[in-house]
Formats: structure tokens, sequence, C-alpha cells
């Protein structure tokens, strides 16, 4: 996984663009309405999607596996955010608590003791009454079923990558115990869910 994003990112470099996703700025809205002031993003790429909390008075924590994708963030977006350059599924990397978690484009590329893994991981990062929103790839993605079949919903394609495809059953199962409350849906380049989750005193 590090070396092929390492040389993704090496090859394409903003391959995204720096406009933030629109998942994103949804999410932006929702913690700037619930007073969030620092905010988690897993999988943080080059920071394109951390930029659009920074502006609204958000102090932001990446966690990147590739040092490209790192060096790309710092030169756009300097000091104002700091990355662990290591693997999500090494999480956590220090004790701090958030009251906002964003994880964008990467639950769906794990398999499941490591999805598992990392939505408890972010669980349990949370503050007390924080939240954590995931965006997900549904089977409505015209790439469902395409590519070679790894295990039932997951499949291996565009030269290596292993994606999970979603149904609102299965967020039910994979994030019913860690306060789950909201499932919405949203277009971007695929079909995603918005997965909503909360962390309270009887969840905790």
């Amino acid at each position: 996984m590090t070396e092929f994003w390492e040389e993704a990112f090496k090859d394409k470099q903003e391959m995204w663009g720096l406009e933030p996703a629109k998942s994103a700025i949804l999410t932006k809205d929702f913690f700037v309405e619930h007073k969030v002031k620092n905010v988690l993003i897993p999988g943080v790429g080059y920071g394109r999607n951390a930029k659009i909390f920074i502006d609204n008075g958000m102090s932001v924590t990446g966690v990147e596996i590739s040092q490209t994708a790192i060096d790309l963030a710092q030169k756009h977006f300097g000091i104002d955010l700091k990355i662990y350059h290591g693997s999500v599924t090494e999480m956590p990397f220090d004790n701090k608590l958030f009251g906002g978690i964003f994880c964008y484009g990467l639950i769906y590329l794990l398999d499941k003791d490591e999805r598992i893994k990392l939505i408890q991981d972010c669980f349990n990062q949370l503050a007390e009454n924080g939240f954590m929103i995931f965006t997900a790839i549904t089977k409505d993605a015209q790439t469902y079923g395409q590519g070679k079949q790894i295990s039932k919903d997951r499949f291996e394609m565009f030269g290596g990558v292993k994606i999970f495809f979603y149904d609102r059953k299965t967020i039910k199962e994979e994030f019913g115990n860690t306060g789950l409350f909201e499932v919405t849906e949203v277009t971007e380049n695929y079909p995603f869910y918005l997965i909503k989750c909360q962390k309270t005193k009887t969840n905790s």
C-alpha cells in the first residue's frame, strides 16, 4: 500500500486538484455548526480537504502514508497542518482527543479487519460529544463488480487498488457500535455515502 500511494503521488502529484471535495465542504458546514475546534483527517493526502477546515478556524492533524503527499501538503498549506507519516492501520499516533474526525476516500480501500480497527481507533480518539464523518463508495458506482473479486463486495482493479463497496446494511454492521446516527448520499466522482457518528456518554 505504501509503495502504491508513494508512486501515485510522485507520478500524478496533485491528482485531484486543490479544491476540496464536496463531502469536505458539507462536513465543514456541519463542524462549524457544531463548533468543532480540532479535526483529525486520516489519509489526509496532500491536504486539499484540510484547508477548508483550517480556513474556518479549526486546527487540523493528518495521517498520511506517502511522504511525497506530505511534502506537497507542506508546500501548499505550510505549518498550519500537522501530519503524522504512517499508515492509518497504525493509529493512534498520539493520545489527543478530537472534536471532529473526517475520513474521506479511505475506508473502502482497507480489508475488513483494517476497516473495523480504523473505525474503532477513530471513535477512541473522539472527545465526548465529538463527531466522526466517513465517506464510503456505494454499490451504485459503475466500477462495482469490475476487476478481480477478492471477497464479498471487494474487487481489485486499477492496477492493484482493492475497493470494498458499501451498502446500508454493511454500514450498520461496521459503524453500528460507534454512535451511527445518519447516512446520506453524495455524488462526487463516485457515488458516496456520508456516514455520521457521534460519541456520547452512553456509547463511549
